[in-house]
Protein backbone atom coordinates (compact mmCIF):
# COMPACT_ATOMS: atom_id res chain seq x y z
CA UNK A 1 0.00 0.00 0.00
CA UNK A 2 1.31 3.45 -0.81
CA UNK A 3 0.13 6.46 1.08
CA UNK A 4 2.78 8.41 -0.81
CA UNK A 5 1.14 7.55 -4.14
CA UNK A 6 -2.34 8.42 -2.91
CA UNK A 7 -1.17 11.71 -1.40
CA UNK A 8 0.59 12.60 -4.63
CA UNK A 9 -2.52 11.89 -6.69
CA UNK A 10 -4.84 14.09 -4.64
CA UNK A 11 -2.36 16.94 -4.23
CA UNK A 12 -1.57 16.80 -7.95
CA UNK A 13 -5.25 16.90 -8.91
CA UNK A 14 -5.89 19.85 -6.58
CA UNK A 15 -3.08 21.79 -8.26
CA UNK A 16 -3.34 20.61 -11.87
CA UNK A 17 -6.94 19.85 -12.80
CA UNK A 18 -8.30 23.17 -14.00
CA UNK A 19 -11.83 24.18 -13.12
CA UNK A 20 -12.47 24.50 -16.84
CA UNK A 21 -11.34 20.97 -17.69
CA UNK A 22 -13.82 19.09 -19.79
CA UNK A 23 -14.94 15.59 -19.00
CA UNK A 24 -14.06 14.41 -22.50
CA UNK A 25 -11.78 11.48 -23.27
CA UNK A 26 -8.90 13.56 -24.65
CA UNK A 27 -8.78 16.07 -21.77
CA UNK A 28 -8.82 13.33 -19.14
CA UNK A 29 -6.26 11.24 -21.01
CA UNK A 30 -3.90 14.23 -21.33
CA UNK A 31 -4.21 15.01 -17.62
CA UNK A 32 -3.58 11.34 -16.79
CA UNK A 33 -0.41 11.29 -18.91
CA UNK A 34 0.80 14.52 -17.29
CA UNK A 35 0.18 13.13 -13.82
CA UNK A 36 2.19 9.97 -14.56
CA UNK A 37 5.04 12.02 -16.08
CA UNK A 38 5.15 14.32 -13.04
CA UNK A 39 5.04 11.34 -10.67
CA UNK A 40 7.83 9.57 -12.55
CA UNK A 41 10.01 12.68 -12.36
CA UNK A 42 9.96 12.45 -8.54
CA UNK A 43 10.28 8.67 -8.36
CA UNK A 44 6.67 7.57 -7.93
CA UNK A 45 5.48 4.78 -10.24
CA UNK A 46 2.01 4.45 -11.72
CA UNK A 47 1.66 1.18 -9.82
CA UNK A 48 2.39 2.95 -6.54
CA UNK A 49 -0.36 5.48 -7.25
CA UNK A 50 -2.96 3.02 -8.51
CA UNK A 51 -2.52 0.29 -5.90
CA UNK A 52 -4.61 2.27 -3.39
CA UNK A 53 -6.66 4.54 -5.63
CA UNK A 54 -7.54 2.32 -8.57
CA UNK A 55 -7.71 3.91 -11.99
CA UNK A 56 -6.12 7.37 -12.13
CA UNK A 57 -8.12 8.09 -15.28
CA UNK A 58 -11.36 7.42 -13.38
CA UNK A 59 -10.20 9.49 -10.39
CA UNK A 60 -9.49 12.50 -12.61
CA UNK A 61 -12.76 12.07 -14.51
CA UNK A 62 -14.64 11.81 -11.22
CA UNK A 63 -12.98 15.01 -9.92
CA UNK A 64 -13.97 16.90 -13.08
CA UNK A 65 -17.55 15.62 -13.09
CA UNK A 66 -18.08 16.39 -9.40
CA UNK A 67 -16.57 19.85 -9.78
CA UNK A 68 -18.88 20.60 -12.71
CA UNK A 69 -21.79 19.54 -10.54
CA UNK A 70 -20.67 21.97 -7.84
CA UNK A 71 -19.74 19.23 -5.37
CA UNK A 72 -15.96 19.77 -5.17
CA UNK A 73 -14.79 23.02 -3.65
Amino acid sequence: MSTRGTDFLYKWMASNVPETAGADIISVAELTQKLFADAKSIGISSTEIEEDTGSVYEAILDAIVHHEAGVAD
